[in-house]
């Protein structure tokens, strides 16, 4: 990545700054001037999660998920697998897009997920990354331009999410449609297929 796309991130990142953590139990995000605010600082696999299935829920057109391996603690859970059919059935041009960096775990595992994609292979399409990932690789589900949840590093629950904030949307999703391109059919894991 370039030094103005690293700008970009560390701009988008630096609104950390004004954020208040706010547990999954707590309720909306609030700013410390009280404020209602969009973005949650996210520590624990159960706020990640919460993050995940409200991003999705929040969703009208297209999920994008970048995952090094289908994360079975996020999206192998019955409340994300729920809103995630209900999303593609639901809507006609309904779209889940899911690029893994390492798919080794996720072929050798089974994964509900994976067995809906089969199901529901006009609407939700599964590749693995053509080229190499810097490790530990980043996590990220994008919901249509707008909402994001990002991990830096994939290998812990830290991150933010932020359900309302097109601009680093926008540019996790450019990032993301990118590596889709370069990742053509032949590296897809071809759920339909399988089945």
């Amino acid at each position: 990545m370039n030094a103005l796309g690293e700008s970009d991130i560390f701009n988008a990142l630096a609104q950390l700054s004004s954020a208040r953590y706010t547990s999954e139990s707590s309720g909306a995000p609030v700013a410390l001037d009280g404020s209602s605010e969009t973005l949650t600082v996210l520590t624990e696999l159960n706020e990640v999660r919460n993050a995940v299935n409200n991003a999705a829920a929040s969703a009208h057109r297209l999920i994008s998920i970048y995952t090094p391996d289908l994360e079975p603690d996020l999206y192998d859970q019955t409340a994300f697998l729920d809103i995630a059919k209900h999303f593609v059935l639901a809507r006609s041009f309904a779209k889940i897009r899911v690029l893994l960096a390492e798919p080794t775990r996720t072929m050798r595992e089974s994964n509900r997920f994976v067995a809906m994609g089969r199901r529901l292979s006009s609407c939700i399409d599964i590749r693995y990354a053509a080229s190499p990932v810097r490790q530990p690789a980043p996590a990220y589900l994008i919901a249509d331009d707008r909402a994001i949840v990002y991990r830096m590093r994939s290998d812990t629950w830290d991150g933010i999410a932020d359900l309302n904030n097109p601009p680093v949307a926008r540019m996790y999703l450019a990032e993301f449609d990118a590596m889709w391109a370069a990742s053509a059919s032949e590296h897809s894991l071809r759920v339909a297929r399988h089945g």
